[in-house]
């Protein structure tokens, strides 16, 4: 097994605040680590201390290899980043953009307008490559930056919340194009607030929250903590409700809740609980409006685990964006 990127005891403080306590991490070459956590929790500050931006106050950290504290510009020449907000010239055009990035890189004149021309066509940017950025859509900025990001063809790539507010197709097709890039053998730490984005995208995921690490494990592992799936049923009236709740309640694996009309009970057994229930509630003569069997989500995992949902809103916390860094350029 070769690690790509291994943090052992990150932190980091602002004064009061500890904004990481002792995070390690452990990420495998050609995978996706997901780091989960909630605005706050110390996702941003993991990625800006693995890209060199910040110096943790305790803890060391290596990337590619290459320790971060003590060969910084060593680890910029291997990595990519791209943040929450598209770090583009929108007075440039998509072109412009990503040849001025290669020129920073030292790649020369021509490799740099080669490998321009190439990723534009590639993330499906080739029609708009000559048009001003201030005329792309939010989706197609998001492209051009993780585009940016690969331009010296990192080995590894971190992708701060690369996805927020981005519309669902869009999410999808960036899903895509990192797919792609982790199937040609980069390694990609990705922090997320998209519950679902870490299901599809991650080989492992590690969840943090108030800075410090309280779960790990592959989606299906961390699933399984949460137990076998819920029942979920609604009834004509909140009176009939109860009286479901006392059914379900004899074959429910924990804490049955009630919420209306609608009836939510854990089990364990799989799927073949959900038609003890239907019986058992026939002969109750309960009337069903509805019912399904749903299987636990990450969302369940991230209520479980922190007491609280998944807020996929922009961070406004002392976690402040980084801009992208390659060699001797802040």
């Amino acid at each position: 097994m070769t690690l790509t990127i291994e943090a052992r005891g990150l932190t980091k403080r602002y004064g009061d605040v500890v904004a990481l306590n002792g995070i390690d991490l452990a990420v495998e070459e050609g995978t996706v680590l997901g780091l989960l956590g909630p605005n706050g929790a110390g996702k941003t500050t993991v990625v800006s201390i693995l890209t060199t931006l910040i110096e943790p106050d305790e803890g060391t950290a290596t990337v590619a290899g290459v320790d971060v504290l003590t060969s910084p510009g060593d680890v910029r020449r291997r990595i990519g980043l791209s943040g929450q907000y598209a770090a583009v010239d929108e007075h440039l055009t998509g072109f412009e953009n990503l040849d001025m990035i290669g020129r920073l890189y030292r790649m020369g004149r021509r490799r740099s307008r080669d490998r321009a021309r190439d990723l534009l066509d590639r993330f499906s940017l080739a029609d708009a490559a000559d048009r001003p950025v201030r005329t792309y859509s939010g989706g197609m900025r998001r492209r051009l930056d993780l585009a940016g990001a690969l331009v010296a063809e990192p080995q590894v790539l971190f992708l701060d919340e690369p996805t927020t507010g981005l519309d669902p197709r869009s999410r999808v097709g960036l899903w895509s194009a990192i797919e792609e890039l982790v199937a040609r053998g980069t390694t990609v730490l990705l922090t997320t607030q998209y519950m679902e984005e870490a299901d599809h995208l991650a080989d492992d995921i590690v969840v943090i929250d108030h800075g410090g690490q309280i779960a790990r494990g592959t989606a299906d592992d961390l699933k399984a903590t949460v137990g076998g799936g819920r029942i979920e049923v609604t009834v004509p009236s909140e009176a009939l409700a109860v009286d479901a709740a006392r059914v379900l309640d004899t074959l429910s694996a924990g804490d049955v809740h009630i919420e209306g009309r609608s009836v939510t009970a854990p089990i364990s057994g799989g799927a073949d609980a959900l038609g003890e229930a239907l019986v058992a509630l026939k002969e109750a003569e309960i009337d069903l409006q509805d019912v399904g069997f749903r299987r636990p989500t990450l969302d369940d995992v991230f209520l479980s685990l922190t007491g609280h949902t998944s807020d996929p809103t922009n961070d406004t916390t002392i976690e402040d964006r980084p801009a992208r860094m390659v060699e001797g350029v802040r």
